[in-house]
Formats: structure tokens, sequence, C-alpha cells
């Protein structure tokens, strides 16, 4: 027999449990949160030169781009949600590195504090720190790579497009031909351009979201965001030239490379085959039958490569990371406007997924 329990509702004057205990040894985002407290680590002195030494303190930047980072794991679609989150959640406040007792910002202060953020490239070194890791733990190829792009519908609406004051001059149109989006832009978004990816979707004000993967795990090696109605190709050989040029530094001298990169359709110009001068290789889905605007370019030799078929099975799991980042990370229609902030975002969504996919991939200590 047991006795029954009082329903006390009666409160505590002092708890002597902090959020530390209260959260499982095992919990998944444990390991996120000493990845990310590393990367912050080496993020330490540019963090100090982004603020003054005089003045009144504030927030942290390691907890406001912790908090930023747990409202992409999360999905927490705005920061008046997460302040109120970090109210009542014990498992939000540990991962920000608040107390039990500590006060949660006002909503407003704290997106003021993050306009110092997103003026410095902090997400674009914290995404380094993250793959430095990766590097560290053996877990980057060097030699097989995946790119690809995605559309990010733009924080503006079709009607807020208006004729451009000083429309561009004859002949400096898209192509040399003068379009709807080199005459028109948003009031809302000076930078968002009316795009679509195929002839069945619906024309939206977007920016175009690039990723560079390496086909060993699947992470991320380089994101980028360019303005819509631009060549991928042209985005994916930037990234990729600056890849390529750290593979070469890290390779001794005399070393054989041979660089490959997976691509669909869209990538079959030349343009992007002239990456073979960079020493890559082009394994480019290609269309059944040659036309004159999309030419088949890959040899025959590259056409029957094992590595072929192989780098275009790779090619698939890019789609995961896109997936995460549009869906879980909240940016399938960001909130930021200008396409520098839609970067930012896009970079620190991109080092999330990485540290999801990181902690699953590093074995744990004994």
């Amino acid at each position: 027999m047991r006795m029954r329990g009082h329903d006390e509702q009666q409160e505590n004057m002092f708890s002597y449990i902090w959020p530390e205990k209260r959260v499982p040894a095992d919990h998944p985002l444990r390991r996120v949160r000493e990845m990310t407290d590393r990367a912050l680590q080496d993020l330490s002195a540019k963090f100090s030169a982004m603020y003054s030494r005089n003045g009144r303190p504030s927030i942290a930047p390691e907890k406001l781009l912790r908090a930023l980072l747990l409202q992409a794991l999360h999905s927490v679609r705005s920061e008046r949600l997460l302040m109120e989150q970090l109210q009542y959640n014990l498992l939000f406040r540990w991962f920000v590195g608040l107390s039990m007792d500590e006060l949660v910002w006002d909503v407003t202060v704290f997106t003021k504090n993050r306009e110092r953020l997103l003026g410095g490239e902090s997400a674009d070194a914290f995404f380094e720190a993250v793959l430095k890791q990766a590097e560290g733990e053996g877990l980057l190829s060097d030699e097989h790579f995946t790119v690809d792009g995605t559309l990010i519908e733009a924080w503006a609406n079709r009607k807020s497009f208006q004729e451009k004051p000083e429309p561009p001059a004859q002949g400096t149109g898209s192509g040399g031909r003068m379009t709807l989006r080199d005459t028109h832009e948003s009031k809302t978004d000076p930078e968002a351009r009316l795009y679509k990816k195929n002839a069945a979707s619906e024309v939206k004000p977007s920016y175009l979201g690039h990723l560079v993967m390496e086909n060993r795990n699947g992470l991320i090696m380089k994101p980028c965001v360019r303005p819509s109605g631009k060549r991928e190709a042209a985005a994916a050989l930037a990234m990729l030239r600056k890849i390529v040029a750290k593979v070469k530094a890290n390779r001794c001298e005399g070393e054989k490379l041979e660089v490959t990169v997976g691509a669909d359709k869209a990538y079959q110009v030349k343009g992007f085959i002239a990456g073979r001068e960079l020493g890559v290789v082009p394994y480019v889905a290609e269309y059944e039958r040659s036309l004159p605007q999309w030419p088949n370019c890959l040899t025959q030799q590259e056409r029957e490569h094992f590595g072929f078929a192989i780098s275009q099975a790779n090619r698939k799991r890019i789609e995961k990371s896109f997936g995460w980042i549009k869906f879980i990370a909240g940016l399938r229609k960001t909130k930021f406007r200008g396409r520098r902030r839609v970067q930012w975002m896009f970079c620190l969504a991109a080092a999330a997924s990485n540290l999801i996919r990181m902690a699953k991939l590093i074995p744990r200590e004994a």
C-alpha cells in the first residue's frame, strides 16, 4: 500500500539544481554545444574588435550566436518566440548560457544587438571554425564535391515592384537584353529579383542560395547567396576556385590533383565545363539529346568513367542540406532584407546543418 501524495503548489524560495544538471548526459544538443563553444573560442579576438572598450556592456556575442543557432535548430519562427522560450525552457537557457535567475533580454534589445553581428562577417568566421573541426576529425573529402542552387523567397511582395527612377542603359541588362528585373525593383527589398527556376513554378521575389558539398560525409564546404537570375554555374565556379586553391595549398608539391564535381543539368553550360582549367573534372548530368543552347560538353572518357555514376548518385544528398536549411532553419522564405543579411543567415544555417551532421559522425568518447 502506498500513501497518496499531496498536490501541493507551494514554491521553494531557493533551487540548488542548475540547468547543467537538468540536461541529460546523452542529449544530442550536448555535442552540438561542445563544438559550438570550441568554434566561438576561435572567434573571441574577432568579437573583441567589433565592440568598443568603453561604455555599457552589451549582450555577449557568444550568447547572441548561440541563441540564433538555437532558433535555427528548433525552427523557432521569430525572435519574440525565442525570447519567450528562453523565459521558461531550461534546455534553451542552458544552451545559450543563461543562469536560472538571469533576466531574458527584451526582443528589441536582442534584435538591435544582433545587427552588430550582421554588420560583420561573424557567420562566415563561425562556419569556417566549425569546418576546421570537421577537417581535424578527418571528415572532409578534398577530391570529390557536389554543387547545386536553390531558390530563397525574399521578404517582399510582387506588388512592391515599381519602375526604377533611372533604368539601366540599353544593352546592359541580363544577357545584353532588357528584362523586367533590370527595369523594376522592389520598394521593400531592392536587391530581391523576380525569378522562377523552371517554367512550371511561380515567379517570386527571391535570391539564389548555392552550396558546395563534399561527397564523403555530405558536409557543406561553402555557402553563398547571389541575386536571382545570375547563372548558377558562375557562382559554383567562384566557390570551387577557393576550395581548389585550399586543396592545392595542403598538397605536397608535384602531387597529382584530381578534383571531381557533380552537378545537375542546369550546370551543363560551357562556362562551368571550363572548370577543367582549374583541374576540376565536371561530372554533369546531360540531356538525352544535345541542343544548340545546351550542348553535351563532356568527353567520352568522362561520360564512361565509373566515377561519373558514383558522383551522380551522391549528388542527391545535397538536396537534404537544402531541405534542412529551408524547412528546419526557416530559410524557405527569409525574414531578412538585402543580400548581405540573407547571406549571413544562410551561412549560419549551413554551419548549424554541419554541426548536426558532425554530432552523428564523430564517435562518442568512452
